[in-house]
């Protein structure tokens, strides 16, 4: 699948078989993530992997304990995805990256707060987006959803070191039958509606 057909048909999977991913299959969409944009060079990008259902289980039993909480959720499919990645950045690399002799002029190595726009939550989304894109042009499914108030203790359960901070989590498998999120309801805007030519 070309990239622009598979951006056109990347969905929000939320229903997943079991089945697991190929090594080298998932070696080619984490490798994806190197290939967004990153500031500098800073290389603050830490994907933790986790792969198979004891991995992936000790996630959901953080995130999701068992009980009625489990037993409701909308979206039991999820559960099944064979890999789950979380994407972590380190916001200090940014600052270190520009302390140094040949960005020092940009005035952003002193600490995070010189940043107008943290870009390691940009570059962070845009190695998102590209696993996502290749996820789809292998035929795979994808999510991307958020940890919210379980961050630090996906953090602790995994290992995640203080200084990180982690985008979210990203579900990676074969797709199945399941109901959608009632977001995709609302669609897309046009593009015109978007798109200012020469100025607002």
């Amino acid at each position: 699948m070309e990239a622009g057909e598979a951006l056109a048909a990347r969905r929000s999977c939320r229903s997943y078989s079991p089945e697991p991913i190929p090594s080298e299959l998932l070696g080619y969409v984490l490798r994806a993530a190197l290939q967004g944009p990153s500031a500098g060079n800073s290389d603050a990008l830490d994907l933790v992997v986790l792969e198979g259902r004891p991995e992936t289980d000790s996630y959901w039993d953080v995130t999701l304990p068992p009980g009625p909480r489990r037993d409701g959720f909308g979206w039991p499919g999820l559960l099944l995805a064979p890999v789950l990645v979380i994407p972590t950045v380190r916001p200090q690399s940014y600052v270190d990256r520009y302390a140094e002799p040949d960005k020092a002029g940009a005035g952003l190595g002193g600490s995070t707060d010189d940043w107008s726009v943290p870009y390691w939550y940009v570059d962070g989304g845009a190695s998102i987006m590209a696993m996502l894109i290749s996820a789809t042009s292998f035929g795979l499914g994808s999510l991307l959803f958020g940890q919210f108030g379980h961050a630090e203790a996906v953090a602790e359960r995994f290992g995640i070191p203080g200084d990180r901070r982690a985008l979210g989590t990203v579900a990676i498998g074969w797709p199945a039958p399941g109901r959608g999120g009632r977001s995709a309801r609302r669609g897309r805007p046009p593009v015109e509606e978007i798109v200012h030519r020469s100025r607002w």
